[in-house]
């Protein structure tokens, strides 16, 4: 599966001895997690660290990588330093450890001054057994120093493909990792990935300098997944067809904002319950539309690719690809997101013939022209007014939608460049970063008793007064959620009270807000000066472009197992066919779940459907009322229909079919 010689295998030692704090790993595990077991290779490779040496995980998604790392750090003497490209998932890993009584805490840049340095002064006295870093935080010279007086025991690199420049993810921070084996020379280091290649993992140990790491892998097969490439005319005719034929929570992954909103207001109106989630929305209408599915009210998640990492929910039956993924890595990593519970599920990828061209186009826009690139680094720094040899050090605020409206650059080609330019030491561009609420009381104690104040901005100033201590002294993080629970109010009640107390002068108020950032690292240049050469542009779209013929061998040109391709991907070459997905039950001649149906059965149903939609109301049914009044309807016919809009018979205006001529 890996280059021979660049790792060592390593059989898990059975003895299980006591840890120098007196506890076993799978003590540390009941007394904090209640489990008496731990899951597949997790044992193993806590082994493998606790005897000193650098590990890698390559386990898939589910399969419970934080406990690798979060078990050995209760055993080890100091703290375990782990590095995570994402804020959102490093707070919530620290909130779930926080509800266990595990001290730890994430430095990340939505917190105050104030609150980063009472970590790092908790850091100094010992008090935190698992510090949560973003990769960019390590190019902070007063953080390495602080770092260098720590005992760190553990370095752990999570999502660790984002260190090669052949991963689907790379990124150019996750560069700065090479510090930290510097810093540690002596440090076992565990780097976690759910999927990689042979090339991303021997990039992983040659960018870590791991010393022989003892490799860790799980197979990439599922067993409970059936892979289904369904090949249509009308995706949103299949997608009804597929959900009324399956039960079960559902995820929809899109690839614009825009077909977010609309593919679920249409599930909606067909009678499928379905919320949506994208970058772009408010934290809180977010957290709502997370909450309404995880829960179970709502049925399908219609999401761009922001969801899905960090979300636990094992009854997931079924996941749909409405968009083309641009990756192997990409799908696996969300098909992966069904049946975590190892019941059977399903991971379906609608395509059309349109979608050949798709990959020429991503191509393209993921590198825009060299020139262009060079050309929107100037417009950048004039966005920001930054003078030539100006800019050293800086960190600026940057809106990449506000900017593409002022100048007239297409927000894609913006985004691309960005992240190109990324790659240079030039920029370093900080994407998107949820910034809580925060409050500042501005009056003392004794004012604060004399002001008159209406009822609930009276009980809502006294919740922050007890809930957050420091208030008095600088801008500190509030959670609305918590106040209005202590209040008795809700979430919106509680922000009109902080809105009103801001206006009276009692509190400065900063609400809750999502932005990006640039960072200038270097003093800015000409641009004709970039280093856009080979290892930052021309090997890159190599790179990309070779995953994405990939891609679109595994969905239009293999005539093998769909899984069988993807492991022979992944470096399993010798895997058995599936047995479950659309290929093999087409050369099985067999489907009993309804999802494929064999290819010559005839059927006289399209022109009863044709009649039943003339018959109703205002001459028009959604997919849903047709699938219900025609349960023996296969994806043969939904084809059927999907050929009837083509001619002209029927037309498609989500989420109703017309009848237009007999």
């Amino acid at each position: 599966m890996v280059p021979e010689g660049q790792f060592t295998f390593l059989e898990a030692d059975s003895d299980n001895e006591p840890s120098a704090t007196g506890l076993t790993p799978i003590e540390v595990l009941h007394r904090y997690w209640g489990y008496d077991s731990f899951r597949p290779l997790q044992l193993p490779i806590i082994e493998n660290i606790l005897s000193g040496k650098d590990t890698i995980g390559l386990l898939p998604t589910g399969g419970g990588k934080s406990l690798t790392f979060q078990v050995p750090a209760l055993i080890l003497p100091g703290v375990t330093l782990v590095v995570s490209p994402l804020i959102s998932l490093m707070k919530d890993q620290v909130d779930r450890l926080h509800t266990l009584g595990i001290a730890a805490e994430c430095l990340h840049s939505g917190l105050s001054l104030r609150q980063a340095d009472y970590i790092v002064e908790r850091l100094r006295q010992g008090r935190i057994k698992l510090l949560y870093v973003a990769p960019e935080r390590l190019g902070r010279p007063n953080f390495v120093a602080e770092l260098k007086k720590l005992e760190v025991s553990l370095v752990v690199v999570d999502e660790a493909h984002c260190i090669s420049q052949w991963g689907y993810d790379f990124r150019p921070s996750y560069l700065r990792l090479d510090t930290l084996r510097c810093i540690f020379p002596d440090t076992p280091m565990l780097a976690l990935t759910a999927s990689a290649t042979p090339e991303v993992l021997a990039d992983i140990v040659r960018q870590l300098d791991m010393h022989r790491p003892g490799l860790f892998s799980l197979s990439f097969r599922r067993n409970n997944i059936s892979f289904m490439v369904r090949n249509c005319r009308v995706k949103e005719t299949m997608l009804l067809h597929i959900l009324d034929h399956t039960q079960g929570s559902a995820i929809v992954y899109v690839r614009s904002r825009r077909r977010c909103h609309e593919l679920s207001s249409a599930l909606n109106a067909a009678g499928i319950t379905a919320t949506h989630y994208h970058a772009g929305m408010e934290p809180t209408l977010k957290d709502g539309a997370q909450e309404e599915w995880m829960s179970g009210n709502v049925r399908v998640m219609v999401a761009t690719t922001a969801f899905g990492m960090g979300i636990d929910k094992p009854d997931v039956r079924l996941v749909v690809h409405f968009d083309m993924p641009s990756t192997l890595e990409e799908y696996y990593q969300e098909a992966g997101r069904a049946g975590r519970d190892n019941l059977h599920s399903w991971a379906v990828l609608l395509a059309t013939a349109n979608d050949k061209a798709v990959f020429a186009r991503r191509l393209a826009a993921e590198f825009p022209p060299k020139e262009t690139v060079r050309h929107i680094y100037d417009e950048i720094c004039r966005y920001l007014d930054i003078p030539m040899e100006g800019g050293e050090r800086q960190l600026y605020e940057f809106r990449t939608d506000a900017m593409s409206l002022e100048y007239g650059i297409d927000r894609r080609i913006l985004a691309a460049s960005l992240r190109i330019l990324s790659r240079t030491e030039f920029i370093e561009y900080i994407e998107e970063t949820s910034i809580p609420p925060r409050v500042q009381v501005l009056l003392s104690r004794e004012k604060l008793y004399s002001t008159a104040m209406d009822e609930n901005d009276d009980a809502v100033l006294e919740a922050v007064l007890r809930l957050y201590t420091g208030v008095f002294m600088d801008l500190t993080n509030v959670n609305e959620d918590h106040i209005a629970t202590r209040c008795g109010l809700t979430r919106d009640m509680v922000h009109s009270s902080l809105l009103r107390l801001r206006q009276q002068h009692v509190i400065q108020y900063v609400p809750a807000n999502r932005t990006s950032y640039v960072y200038f690292p270097e003093p800015r240049t000409e641009s004709r000066y970039l280093p856009l050469g080979r290892q930052v542009y021309d090997d890159r779209r190599l790179a990309l472009e070779r995953r994405m013929d990939a891609m679109r061998d595994f969905v239009f040109g293999t005539p093998h197992c769909r899984q069988q391709h993807m492991l022979a991907y992944f470096g399993e070459k010798d895997a058995e066919p599936c047995g479950m997905c659309d290929i093999c039950r087409e050369r099985k001649s067999a489907d009993n779940l309804k999802l494929v149906e064999p290819a010559e059965r005839i059927t006289g149903i399209r022109d009863s459907i044709v009649a039943f939609i003339a018959s109703c109301p205002d001459g028009r049914a959604t997919m849903g009322r047709i699938t219900h009044e025609f349960p023996e309807m296969t994806a043969e016919d939904a084809d059927a229909v999907d050929a009837l809009v083509r001619q002209g018979v029927l037309r498609f205006e989500p989420p109703y079919i017309t009848v237009v001529r007999k």
